[in-house]
C-alpha cells in the first residue's frame, strides 16, 4: 500500500461528477458513472445468477473496473464515438499504475473488452440494459425520447445482448413501472393499520 493507491481512491470518486455523455442529447438529469456501476452490478448479478454462473467475484470485479478509465477520457455517447477514439487502454494502465489493485485491471479489463467469457458477455449485457431502466425512468417523468429511442433499443436488445436471461430482463423492464416497488413496499400496505 502506497500513496497512489490513496491518489486512485480519491480518482475513482470523482465518478460522482462525470454525468454520462447522453445529458447533451437529453437536456436532463442522468445517472453519473458512480450510480451507473452500481445498478450494473446488480444487474449483473441478477443475469449471472438466472444463467447459473457462479463465479460473482469475477463478475464484480469486471464491473468494478469496465468504465473506470472514464476518470481521465471521460464518457462518450453513440454520435461521439462515431468520431473520437479514447486511448482507454492507456487511461486504465496509467489509473492503476503503482497501486496494489493493478492486477485488476490486467486480469479483468482485457477479459471484459474481449468479450469472450460469459462473464463478461454478462457484465456487457448489464451496462447495456441499465440504459433501458433509465429511459423507463426517464418516460414516468415524462419524457418523450424513451418513445423515440424504442426501436432503437429494440435493437440493441436483439442484437446486443448475449444471453438469454439479460433479452427475458429486457422485455421485463419493458412491461415495468418504475414506482410498482414503492407502492407495493410503503408502510400502508405493509402495515395496515398505520395511521389509524
Amino acid at each position: 500500500m502506497n500513496k497512489r493507491d490513496v491518489e486512485f481512491l480519491y480518482e475513482i470518486g470523482t465518478l460522482r461528477n462525470l454525468p454520462r455523455s447522453w445529458k447533451q442529447v437529453l437536456g436532463m438529469d442522468v445517472a453519473n458513472d458512480l450510480e451507473h456501476m452500481v445498478r450494473v452490478m446488480f444487474l449483473a448479478l441478477i443475469i449471472a445468477r438466472s444463467e447459473g454462473v457462479k463465479d460473482e467475484g469475477k463478475i464484480l470485479k469486471m464491473v468494478l473496473v469496465h468504465d473506470l478509465a472514464e476518470t481521465r477520457t471521460g464518457d462518450f455517447n453513440y454520435v461521439q464515438k462515431v468520431y473520437v477514439d479514447p486511448d482507454e487502454h492507456r487511461a486504465a494502465k496509467d489509473l492503476f499504475a503503482g497501486t496494489v489493485l493493478d492486477s485488476l485491471r490486467q486480469t479483468f479489463l482485457s477479459e471484459y473488452e474481449e468479450r469472450k467469457s460469459i462473464e463478461a458477455k454478462i457484465v456487457k449485457d448489464a451496462d447495456n440494459l441499465d440504459v433501458d431502466i433509465e429511459m423507463k425512468e426517464f418516460e414516468e417523468q415524462g419524457s418523450l425520447l424513451p418513445k423515440k429511442w424504442k426501436a432503437f433499443r429494440r435493437k440493441v436488445r436483439d442484437e446486443k445482448l448475449y444471453t438469454k436471461s439479460a433479452k427475458k430482463l429486457w422485455e421485463l423492464i419493458e412491461k415495468s413501472d418504475p414506482a410498482s416497488w414503492h407502492m407495493t413496499a410503503n408502510k400502508w400496505v405493509k402495515m395496515p393499520k398505520a395511521g389509524k
